[in-house]
């Protein structure tokens, strides 16, 4: 009950922290303002954050985790090379970027000198490279993977500019929905002409350099590992009532995931123990997805001991 007070209070002053870095911009907003807004003492901001810098990382982690979710549940019962899902997801994207005031907090921390916020922003665009580029051999198919980052780089930049010019004219998230959709029919064309052309500027491997983890393996596991996680979260909307419950079994298939995507060296014994947390879980739920997950699990830590050998 303790760690479940603390966690609430420190996403209320993650909350509040968002709003006032909405409302006053992040650099004009002090740490003192943020204690008067959330109604916390000092001792109390610096047990759950070393820094103001820290705090907004908090706050596209919440952000960040939150569109995630959402687009994997997109997921559920669906083809992944259904391009209409795809285009859902970004417009559920777009949305939540707009909504959460993303593109202007992404410029005050570009115009800072704090290191650590300009490599975590860096790293988060990476990734959001990384999952497009694997929902575009989704939608295009492995024999299109050589040119799928390129399209997936311009495809970024089309839909930014596209986005922004559009938004001096509305702020309509109706408005969203065509951009999107514009922006997509552009990108079909965009993948045949450089299919057919057969060119390329960035090779796919790149990615594996840039980011470490699951992506050193194959692209098959990286798709069972997201279906299977995306069956055990629905598991837990149907089967645990209370919002507690949620979020504890949420957070334990989060540390999984961060761990198995986005870790340089995966901490097997903390994967193991958090597996078997699952497994003792009250209902009974998700023994075939556990079993197939361990599964999964023990083939990427076998794959990573070939790789380690190999090099």
């Amino acid at each position: 009950m303790i760690g479940d007070k603390m966690n609430d209070r420190k996403q209320h002053v993650i909350n509040k922290a968002h709003q006032l870095f909405i409302e006053k911009g992040f650099q004009a907003t002090s740490i003192q303002d943020i204690l008067d807004f959330s109604g916390i003492s000092k001792g109390t901001f610096y047990k759950y954050f070393s820094s103001k810098s820290e705090l907004l990382i908090a706050i596209y982690k919440t952000i960040y985790k939150q569109l995630q979710k959402e687009r994997n549940d997109l997921l559920i019962g669906k083809s992944p090379s259904d391009i209409e899902v795809f285009i859902k997801q970004l417009e559920m994207q777009m949305i939540s970027t707009r909504k959460n005031k993303l593109i202007t907090l992404y410029e005050e921390v570009i115009s800072t000198n704090d290191a650590d916020l300009k490599q975590f922003i860096r790293v988060a665009r990476l990734r959001s490279l990384r999952w497009m580029f694997s929902r575009f051999i989704d939608i295009f198919g492995e024999k299109n993977k050589p040119y799928l980052l390129d399209c997936a780089i311009m495809f970024q930049g089309l839909l930014q500019n596209n986005l922004q010019y559009n938004r001096l004219a509305t702020d309509s998230n109706e408005k969203i929905s065509y951009v999107v959709r514009y922006s997509v029919n552009r990108l079909v064309n965009m993948v045949n002409e450089v299919a057919v052309a057969d060119e390329q500027l960035h090779d796919p491997e790149l990615l594996e350099k840039w980011l470490p983890g699951l992506q050193k393996n194959n692209h098959e596991l990286i798709v069972q590992f997201y279906k299977i996680v995306s069956a055990m979260r629905n598991c837990i909307s149907k089967h645990f009532q209370d919002k507690k419950d949620q979020e504890k079994y949420h957070e334990l298939i989060d540390f999984i995931q961060e761990e198995i995507m986005h870790t340089r060296a995966p901490r097997k014994f903390l994967i193991e123990s958090t597996l078997q947390t699952l497994q003792n879980n009250p209902a009974g739920i998700w023994e075939k997805e556990l079993l197939q997950l361990n599964e999964l699990i023990t083939a990427f830590f076998q794959q990573l001991e070939e790789n380690e050998e190999e090099h």
